[in-house]
């Protein structure tokens, strides 16, 4: 089996998915082999629609039973993976028929509330603190991550070439669905950026580089904010960009085309106010 998920990767490749998308896929169907192999007792050969459909009630059900509910988004994100896999299969002659699609993903909640649960006075604070330890790769990645919203994924992307700081632009050639776009750069980030350069003895052509690989890994960057923060996180700083710039007079549709949002739905999230803000409005009642 690990020969097919190996097959699944070079598929996904061809395919033209990130590089981030296609190891969440190869986990999500090794969990579901896991998952099928423990229940039924044997190798999973081929999917059916009746197997698919109870791993989708365990995970809505069975899973907050033992203490690790998983949201309708995480969920979805696995049967998203199942579905390319069906396909997969389908193109290797395995099986003929599709048994999952997105008739079948889990009923997402709308998000009423802005997800940014941080402000900037924290943003400042996380960011002094890792400068004071000295550490000015990751005083520069969360520079652009909290004041240009990059995606971790795309901010570890970034390569010296796509880089003008004399310009204040920066060119996000991975970004979600394969699209490049054009962010805009602010001091803040420009001088983080500039002052990390002359300390960085790294050879490669990613700006964010570490000793043992051409590019640092993110479950690094992972552990390096959970040494700095409980709450902060690299997706929590996209939030608090996309909040910012809401509050200082961006556009919809600007925020959009610097966060690199698909679908408008997205951005309209950040107009709703914050839970403390909701909960404060409840009390008035």
């Amino acid at each position: 089996m690990e020969d097919l998920i190996e097959q699944f990767s070079v598929y996904l490749i061809q395919s033209g998915k990130s590089e981030n998308t296609i190891q969440t896929y190869a986990l999500n169907v090794k969990q579901y082999l896991r998952w099928f192999a423990d229940t039924y007792g044997m190798e999973c050969r081929r999917l059916h629609r009746e197997n698919i459909l109870d791993y989708k009630a365990y995970l809505l059900n069975v899973q907050k039973y033992k203490g690790r509910h998983l949201n309708a988004r995480t969920i979805n994100g696995r049967l998203s993976a199942l579905c390319s896999f069906n396909r997969f299969l389908i193109n290797k002659g395995i099986q003929s028929d599709v048994v999952v699609d997105k008739e079948d993903f889990a009923k997402v909640q709308i998000e009423y509330a802005n997800p940014c649960t941080i402000q900037k006075a924290d943003v400042e604070r996380f960011r002094q603190m890792i400068l004071e330890a000295g550490d000015k790769r990751l005083y520069a990645l969360v520079t652009i991550l909290a004041y240009a919203g990059l995606r971790i994924s795309e901010a570890l992307d970034i390569k010296l070439s796509d880089l003008n700081l004399q310009m204040k632009e920066l060119v996000v050639r991975k970004g979600k669905g394969g699209k490049q776009r054009l962010v805009y750069l602010n001091s803040k980030i420009v001088t983080a950026v500039r002052e990390y350069l002359r300390t960085r003895r790294a050879d490669s052509e990613y700006l964010f580089a570490s000793r043992e690989s051409e590019r640092v890994d993110r479950t690094v960057i992972n552990k390096l904010f959970k040494r700095f923060s409980d709450t902060i996180t690299p997706h929590m700083l996209r939030h608090f960009y996309c909040s910012r710039c809401l509050e200082s007079g961006y556009s919809i549709h600007e925020i959009a085309a610097q966060a690199g949002h698909r679908d408008l739905k997205t951005t309209l999230i950040y107009t709703n106010p914050s839970r403390e803000e909701m909960k404060r409005k409840a009390e008035l009642l």
